[in-house]
């Protein structure tokens, strides 16, 4: 009776959580829509994919300028896998490009934070994974909460980025700092066009402080992968056009974990984890999860 009374007690918290996170960005989404930029609501909106037989959750985290979407086709990849997933909506996403200019990765990590405490609510084990920066966020929260996680997936994590133009983000915000200061903000060059893979997803405008905030994570992160040591899949495009493919061996050869596994993606783009590529992305990560036991080994055929 009294473990029937906690699950119930468990089960409405949970769905509080839940409530909580679709209400900020429904509030969020009213408060920072712009006309031609924002995308539908559904993209946006934070989601959980449930397993009850399962006592093992994903947190999946998005990229930079994307949303939950994102993620989605991953995520049901996952949940048929047997496993309960939620993807969190990164603050300042789903929104608007203007919204994200005001955010830092401090209000990421929260985000993600938030998703990892509504798995924690049905999830006795929760594996950690993201593509792109939602990759850099991933690896920080296991520098931050080591106990807390039971593997991490590294997708294109934005160690190093590709473009010309990255090199000079700081500068360029600097610069912008200083005009908006002395009221010069019409010399401001606060945005950055964005050559989006999902144009129904992203943002097609890049805040270079967005930009600025990446780097910082990920040179937080770089310092602190010698200290993860629980077991690690890193994939990386080998053609990938944003994020520099010397990213993925880098990383891995950084983590501290001797359980580590790295793959690459035979693809010339950077988004990797929708349409028909992205099965390349999910065997493998299925073979890690294997390995790690975290789902069952893929039923033999059975000769006759």
């Amino acid at each position: 009776m009294n473990a029937t009374l906690d699950s119930t007690k468990t089960g409405k918290s949970m769905d509080m959580l839940l409530a909580a996170e679709s209400e900020l960005f429904i509030r969020e989404y009213k408060n920072n829509y712009s006309a031609g930029e924002s995308k539908p609501q559904e993209i946006g909106m934070p989601f959980l994919l449930r397993s009850p037989g399962s006592d093992t959750g994903v947190l999946l985290i998005h990229g930079l300028m994307a949303a939950p979407e994102e993620v989605k086709e991953w995520a049901q990849f996952l949940h048929e896998k047997g496993l309960t997933v939620y993807a969190p909506r990164l603050s300042g996403h789903g929104t608007s490009s203007k919204d994200l200019s005001h955010r830092n990765y401090h209000d990421w990590l929260n985000s993600v934070d938030s998703g990892h405490a509504i798995l924690k609510k049905c999830c006795k084990k929760i594996l950690i994974a993201g593509f792109s920066t939602g990759a850099g966020l991933a690896l920080q929260s296991v520098i931050m909460k080591p106990r807390d996680f039971e593997a991490v997936i590294a997708v294109s994590a934005p160690l190093k980025f590709k473009s010309f133009s990255s090199r000079f983000a700081e500068a360029l915000n600097a610069f912008n700092h200083f005009c908006n200061h002395f009221g010069m903000g019409n010399l401001a060059v606060e945005f950055m066009k964005n050559n989006a893979d999902n144009p129904h997803i992203n943002y097609l405008l890049c805040p270079v402080s967005a930009f600025v905030q990446v780097k910082k994570l990920m040179r937080k992160v770089r310092k602190s992968l010698p200290d993860i040591n629980i077991p690690a899949l890193v994939i990386q495009a080998k053609n990938d056009p944003k994020v520099a493919p010397q990213s993925g061996p880098a990383i891995f050869n950084l983590l501290g974990t001797k359980k580590k596994y790295f793959a690459w993606i035979n693809y010339n783009m950077h988004g990797i984890v929708r349409g028909k590529i992205a099965g390349n992305v999910f065997k493998e990560v299925e073979s890690f999860l294997v390995a790690c036991s975290l789902i069952n080994p893929p039923p033999h055929n059975i000769p006759r």
